[in-house]
């Protein structure tokens, strides 16, 4: 494996959506999986991601942290992976609008449904996202005109998109609708998608198999 790309990541968090995003890319990458409880706080970490959290990505002497930042990051450093419209492409615009709506109003919106946050009948305007309902009727409206969010041809806006909708129907944080539904069997079933949860999922039995 080459050093050039170092993903550091826990198989118990937002890294999944990353190594989803890495296997649809193709480009040989490490993978450094760190403990919430200690490396993930240690000082060699924080001076990677100050904010002790996962994932973050190492390409050569750039670090990207932010689930969304990361996806759009590696679409654009290797377009040979057809992840992006390329600049000038006008469907770029809508790319980077689904990409966003999901990193700011869904993120915000599905974290305080599952927190239980009932945003105040009135203060809606204080919220970047506004109410839970209006993102859900948004979000169905994105994945319901073509088979992914930039019309006929996948991006990394359906990987994050995407599996912001797939963790959040299986948490109840996003509704079970059959839009969703459908359009989340149809990206989860990607040979990347495949690859990417086996890989995280064996991490993870082996976590829990480490006594204390």
């Amino acid at each position: 494996m080459s050093d050039d790309l170092i993903f550091y990541t826990n198989p118990m968090s937002r890294g999944r959506i990353v190594r989803w995003m890495l296997e649809e890319v193709g480009h040989p990458y490490r993978t450094e999986v760190l403990d919430y409880n200690t490396t993930m706080k240690a000082p060699a970490y924080r001076a990677i991601n100050p904010m002790g959290k996962v994932p973050a990505l190492r390409h050569g002497d750039t670090v990207i942290t932010e689930c969304a930042a990361i996806c759009t990051y590696l679409a654009d450093a290797f377009p040979e992976a057809g992840l992006a419209p390329p600049p000038g492409d006008r469907r770029r615009g809508v790319y980077f609008r689904w990409m966003f709506f999901a990193a700011g109003p869904v993120d915000a919106a599905a974290t305080n449904e599952s927190m239980g946050f009932v945003m105040p009948p009135g203060r809606e305007r204080m919220a970047g996202y506004g109410c839970f309902a209006d993102v859900m009727n948004a979000l169905e409206g994105a994945v319901s005109h073509s088979d992914y969010v930039v019309g006929d041809d996948f991006t990394a806006a359906d990987v994050y998109l995407g599996s912001q909708i797939g963790w959040g129907m299986l948490f109840g944080s996003v509704e079970k609708r059959p839009a969703f539904e459908r359009y989340w069997a149809r990206i989860s079933a990607r040979p990347a998608a495949i690859r990417a949860k086996a890989i995280d999922d064996a991490l993870m039995a082996e976590l829990q198999a480490v006594p204390g």
